[in-house]
């Protein structure tokens, strides 16, 4: 589990050049705000932007402003990036929701099967908003878990909710802390090791929760155990 999370957490840092933030960001020139939220929706909600950069991306935008690169005011950053996070969130969920079924019910799909469905209905009921929140920090997780959401029914207002919270928390707080550190020179020196711990760091808190259920598991089955 760790192993698999650490590699699809370092993934996004290791694409080609073209497809790096800082890359990016500097071809956008004025418009990098801009087309930085249009990579963090496509991110957060369609299925084909799950090979985009996100963290890395937040992470650059607010080292950028520090360094005056990006004229935009931080707090318009935060804004625009998290709005753009929890938009991609709702529309990804609305496709799920929509398009699910149609998929699901056919019995001759060999990569969507309607088990799936089942399994990730089972996954939120067991896990709830910490499985939203906490998808938020894992690269390529995020992309998918907000689809499969929709397509298991999650309860709307709860998954907007939620959806929401880890929005600011991921959108804003990476963003913050590209900004803080972005006025290092030991971080623009060594932008990329930089950038792939971030991300790395951003399974911590999916790997806890991980280790959390497993240890409750363990302790539910030594009560029933013992009580047979």
């Amino acid at each position: 589990m760790l192993a698999t999370l650490t590699h699809l957490a370092t993934l996004p840092a290791l694409l080609p050049t073209w497809l790096s933030p800082e890359h990016i960001l500097n071809s956008l020139g004025d418009w990098a705000l801009w087309g930085g939220a249009a990579i963090i929706f496509a991110e957060c909600g369609l299925l084909i932007g799950f090979f985009l950069p996100g963290d890395s991306l937040l992470f650059t935008v607010g080292m950028l402003i520090t360094s005056d690169v990006i004229s935009q005011p931080l707090w318009l950053a935060c804004l625009v990036l998290t709005v753009a996070a929890i938009a991609g969130n709702i529309v990804g969920y609305q496709i799920g929701r929509t398009a699910g079924p149609a998929i699901f019910n056919k019995p001759d799909s060999r990569l969507f099967k309607h088990e799936y469905a089942e399994k990730t209905t089972a996954f939120f009921d067991k896990y709830g908003a910490r499985a939203i929140i906490l998808a938020r920090f894992v690269p390529i997780v995020r992309t998918f878990i907000t689809v499969m959401a929709g397509v298991g029914k999650m309860d709307r207002r709860r998954y907007f909710l939620y959806s929401g919270i880890g929005g600011v928390l991921w959108a804003t707080g990476v963003t913050l802390l590209g900004a803080g550190l972005g006025r290092f020179s030991f971080v623009h020196n060594n932008l990329e090791p930089m950038i792939i711990l971030i991300v790395a760091l951003s399974v911590i808190p999916m790997v806890v929760e991980y280790k959390r259920e497993r240890r409750r598991t363990r302790l539910a089955a030594a009560e029933s155990g013992s009580n047979q």
